[in-house]
């Protein structure tokens, strides 16, 4: 292949959706020859093995997803670009062809896959990556081009999704916005989350969006009464919304502590934050692994879990319903007695909360009717008491250091000198929540001051 640009570039026509990256070894080696990377490329000619062979990409088990309608795929990438499908061990030669078969799956009706734009490499969208293929290689291309192909993509996803497609113009803005200004100030024209209620969901549809909120029911309201009762150490609160406030995506934890069948009193005492990105899927399991140890040591089970919803209500979408559902079953095994998997959502930087402090919300699913197996669970607010610690553990301390090293050169770390509000900064705000759950003993004010100079200190 030769480095230099030929006189005149040869422009590749793109094939249609299917035909995407379907192109055997030995087209795209004459397709390669001809074009040289200073001619312009567009999306039929740029392929997996082409990022692979440029190294923006590499293979591995489980580095390829798809998320459609609720549900998701996880596939290996092999040195040859191939993708193999990790549920069933099916090899498809593309994105497309793959995402294609998976959606179709979930929705017969689906003709395409859209697959640069629905499947994810280590959790970022790969047209992402075909677009800093160009930027690195093609410096003088024609990017309008590749932000057509793109837009066109993204456009499939969302209205597939359920969602309004933005146009091009409103896209490219709140593209900018997203990738220089991460202030969670709330900008003009920002829709407004609105929660729907339980009883309007009917029977779950794979078309509907899974990241719809839904409102929370009390239990006397389906006529039940909370099977157990919980005690929540100011500790746990206290690490679980600093951790919740670093970050402008969303996090999750584990909740450590101890069921007493007899008194049926599920006390939380240690928060176990994760500190890997939820699609990191290769970190998950080492991070998993060191709290299941840190359980064991400490003489603690698992309880619950929690995650944060940095800028919308805290309370439980669709997919947080499922995920509890899933984590109460495994958490009850086989036995057959009873022990709660407690949930809890913090929503930090919320604009409908009151005040500075995070709404933070526990909450449980009950299943739903016997004669109604295919409904959703109704997810139910949980009374919790909150019981004041006297101090600050050194574990919980170093564990806020911790997360401040792990976040310290994040792009989506939050800006701490930027304003919440008019009179206060993300600073003051963090601060104001956190006053609620701090140690009887002020002594450990000073303490918490050395750890918020340690979080001004990362910008």
């Amino acid at each position: 292949m030769g480095s230099e640009p030929p006189l005149s570039p040869q422009v590749v026509e793109e094939g249609g959706e299917e035909d995407e990256e379907e192109l055997s070894g030995g087209e795209e080696s004459d397709l390669m020859t001809l074009s040289g990377r200073g001619s312009l490329l567009t999306r039929r000619g740029i392929t997996l093995r082409v990022l692979l062979k440029d190294s923006l990409v590499e293979p591995g088990d489980g580095v390829l997803s798809i998320h459609y309608l609720g549900k998701k795929f996880v596939g290996d990438l092999f040195n040859d670009g191939k993708i193999r499908w990790v549920e069933t061990g099916q090899t498809f030669n593309s994105p497309s062809a793959w995402a294609t078969h998976c959606k179709r799956l979930v929705n017969p009706a689906k003709k395409s896959g859209c697959g640069w734009a629905s499947v994810r490499y280590r959790g970022q969208k790969l047209v992402q990556y075909k677009t800093s293929w160009l930027q690195k290689y093609q410096p003088s291309a024609d990017m309008s081009l590749v932000s057509e192909v793109e837009d066109d993509e993204m456009r499939d996803e969302e209205e597939e999704e359920g969602k309004t497609p933005l146009p091009t113009d409103d896209k490219n803005r709140k593209n900018k916005l997203e990738l220089h200004d991460i202030s969670l100030v709330p900008k003009r024209g920002e829709r407004e989350i609105i929660p729907v209620r339980y009883c309007t969901l009917g029977t779950r549809d794979a078309a509907r969006d899974p990241h719809t909120l839904v409102e929370l029911s009390a239990f006397s309201a389906i006529n039940r009464f909370q099977p157990f009762n919980v005690a929540v150490s100011s500790n746990v609160m206290l690490l679980m919304d600093f951790h919740c406030h670093l970050t402008t995506s969303e996090v999750v934890g584990y909740l450590g502590g101890r069921w007493d069948t007899n008194t049926q009193l599920l006390t939380v005492l240690r928060a176990f934050p994760c500190r890997t990105r939820l699609a990191d899927r290769d970190s998950a399991s080492a991070v998993e692994e060191e709290i299941c140890q840190n359980l064991f040591i400490q003489g603690l089970s698992l309880v619950g879990w929690y995650h944060s919803h940095p800028r919308g209500p805290a309370l439980p979408s669709l997919q947080d319903i499922d995920s509890q559902m899933d984590h109460q079953l495994r958490l009850q095994g086989s036995s057959n007695g009873f022990q709660p998997c407690l949930g809890i959502i913090c929503g930090p930087y919320y604009h409908g909360n009151q005040g500075v402090a995070s709404t933070i919300t526990p909450f449980w699913v009950v299943p739903p009717p016997e004669q109604r197996p295919n409904d959703y669970g109704i997810p139910v607010v949980v009374e919790v008491t909150y019981v004041q610690d006297n101090f600050l553990t050194s574990d919980i301390l170093n564990e806020m250091m911790l997360l401040v090293d792990f976040y310290r050169a994040a792009p989506d770390l939050v800006q701490f000198h930027q304003f919440w509000c008019p009179d206060r900064t993300m600073m003051d705000k963090i601060k104001g929540s956190l006053s609620g759950h701090t140690p009887k003993n002020q002594a450990y004010s000073q303490i918490l001051e050395h750890v918020y100079n340690q979080l001004i200190n990362t910008h």
